[in-house]
């Protein structure tokens, strides 16, 4: 499901929704290892203030992003205000079944 901030761009919007299929589409992948999608699960979880100025070189979700905005991406920010993270973890958290994870 959607989850916008009101100010967000068209083009911000989208980057989501493309970041919210990849990572839906990782976590539904039976090779990706169980471990990293709970990590992904936790990442979604956690408020900001955790979180922190942190970045996040996470493989899948910088290929995500980089798929997304056509750019080469090194890392993205982790910030449920970033389009790029936000789809990310929301499509891999909406991916999987809530008895696997306890979510």
């Amino acid at each position: 499901m959607a989850s916008y901030d009101e100010d967000w761009t068209d083009s911000e919007r989208a980057l989501y929704d493309e970041c919210y299929r990849y990572g839906g589409e990782w976590a539904e992948d039976p090779a990706t290892p169980s471990d990293d999608v709970q990590h992904v699960i936790n990442l979604a979880e956690a408020d900001d203030d955790s979180l922190g100025d942190s970045e996040l070189d996470f493989p899948p979700l910088v290929d995500a992003v980089t798929q997304a905005t056509g750019e080469n991406v090194t890392s993205v920010p982790a910030s449920h205000h970033d389009p790029g993270f936000r789809g990310f973890v929301d499509g891999v958290r909406d991916a999987t079944e809530e008895d696997v994870f306890g979510l």
